[in-house]
């Protein structure tokens, strides 16, 4: 992974300082809008988000930037409506001194670059939107999945309650279900959504962009325009996105299967294929270094009563034992520890045999500190992201691993099939749904 770029400052013509980054090489110039909040050197340390980033800047140069009131720029002044949307992407492509640019948005940030494709018609070389939002209120179009007000008013009451607990994690598992059990990659989420904006500017956000219509703008829009969306997602319907196909004038929708929110989830180097043909006209291969490996995910149980009972700092020092016990038994068997993070972790073995071993070596060593887990054990190829992996063989180990009860290891079909003949006695736990995961999977408990 490339070293994080350079972080300036653009300035709009109110005077608002808007942080901006710029990746690759041009042209094409693609101008990335995400969400209504974020924070552009924080997802630097998302490899998932990263990865995306880089291989959007193969082709093009990229630029990155930080709405008004979030990130690293200004804070917001009096109106944040869609002119000063506009105002920020246009002082962005001022800066990097891009006569017309591609326009990518991303959840709200579609409803952003409509407005600005709209209204600047001479700037705008194309537009894609990926899951577009900030354009229909909720319940202003007749689709199936559409938000109603009742579930808006909702979410917006929970908002300053899910900023400082453990409901943030809840919450980010209903816009990225594959992510459910990924324990590290939920913290990350947490903490990046807290660096980009408080409990109340996130509601105000939020409110602000229920009011959002943008439908009259959608027919005015000369740009040719790419819509992409993953059909399964939970959080902003698909319906969202074949409106805004519908609407705009010789628009092209792509769905795609999922049911993530976030561009750089699940499938994000098929939405960056998607991109590159769309603006290049071509999609090159890309080098993808991967590998078969076994994965072993833990979690322990009752984490957020025992965090409760013994207090921040004693729990802190529990966990602290826990991640040098685990880390001493991975070790033990040759493997390697992937990451630790609050009551989980992620750790790889070159056989599966020794991670259900190790699996079954770290219960017991944790029970002497009266600690339980679960674990789930998934031999499959992965994607090789820098320090940390990732693909749909990660996504079933961490499902496995929540599909198990306290004190259970379950394994996957593809572990049982490999250690056929070993002394690991498997008991048939038939088939599991497995979130965000189209097929039935065979789960199988383990024990010696």
């Amino acid at each position: 992974m490339r070293a994080p770029p350079e972080t300036r400052y653009a300035k709009t013509a109110d005077g608002v300082h808007i942080a901006y980054q710029t990746v690759g090489e041009g042209p094409p110039d693609i101008v990335y809008a995400n969400s209504f909040t974020g924070h552009i050197e924080v997802s630097w340390e998302y490899a998932r988000a990263a990865r995306f980033y880089e291989r959007m800047a193969a082709f093009c140069r990229l630029v990155l930037f930080d709405r008004r009131g979030t990130g690293l720029s200004d804070p917001i002044v009096g109106s944040f409506m869609s002119e000063q949307r506009a105002e920020d992407i246009e002082a962005v492509i001022d800066a990097v001194g891009i006569d017309r640019a591609v326009l990518l948005g991303s959840s709200e940030g579609a409803g952003a670059i409509v407005y600005f494709a709209a209204v600047h018609p001479e700037r705008v070389a194309a537009l894609v939107l990926f899951s577009p939002a900030g354009i229909v209120p909720p319940s202003a179009v007749d689709y199936p999945g559409v938000w109603s007000r009742e579930f808006m008013n909702e979410m917006l009451g929970s908002i300053e309650e899910a900023w400082g607990s453990s409901s943030l994690s809840e919450l980010m598992a209903v816009v990225n279900p594959s992510l459910r059990g990924d324990t590290a990659a939920m913290e990350w989420y947490a903490r990046y959504f807290r660096l980009s904006a408080s409990p109340a500017l996130m509601r105000t956000l939020m409110r602000t962009n229920a009011l959002m219509d943008l439908r009259d703008f959608l027919p005015s829009i000369q740009a040719p325009t790419l819509v992409i969306h993953r059909k399964d997602e939970q959080w902003v319907s698909v319906g969202y996105a074949r409106y805004a196909a519908e609407q705009i004038p010789g628009a092209r929708i792509v769905e795609l299967p999922g049911t993530d929110h976030f561009i750089w989830e699940e499938n994000a180097d098929v939405v960056v294929g998607e991109i590159e043909e769309f603006v290049t006209g071509a999609r090159r291969a890309h080098d993808s270094v991967r590998g078969l490996k076994t994965l072993l995910f833990t979690d322990i149980v009752g984490s957020t009563e025992h965090a409760r009972e013994l207090g921040d700092e004693r729990w802190r020092a529990l966990l602290a034992r826990h991640d040098a016990l685990l880390e001493r038994q991975v070790e033990r068997f040759n493997g390697h520890v992937v990451r630790t993070a609050g009551d989980g972790a992620f750790a790889t073995f070159d056989g599966p045999g020794t991670g259900i071993r190790c699996a079954l070596a770290i219960r017991e060593a944790l029970r002497g500190l009266g600690l339980e887990i679960r674990a789930g054990v998934h031999t499959g190829e992965v994607e090789l992201l820098g320090d940390d992996l990732g693909g749909i063989g990660v996504h079933i180990a961490a499902r496995v691993s929540a599909a198990a009860d306290a004190g259970q290891v379950l394994v996957s079909r593809t572990v049982a099939d490999l250690i056929a003949g070993s002394d690991i006695r498997l008991v048939d736990q038939g088939e599991h749904d497995l979130k965000g995961i189209s097929e039935r999977w065979r789960l199988y408990l383990a024990d010696i």
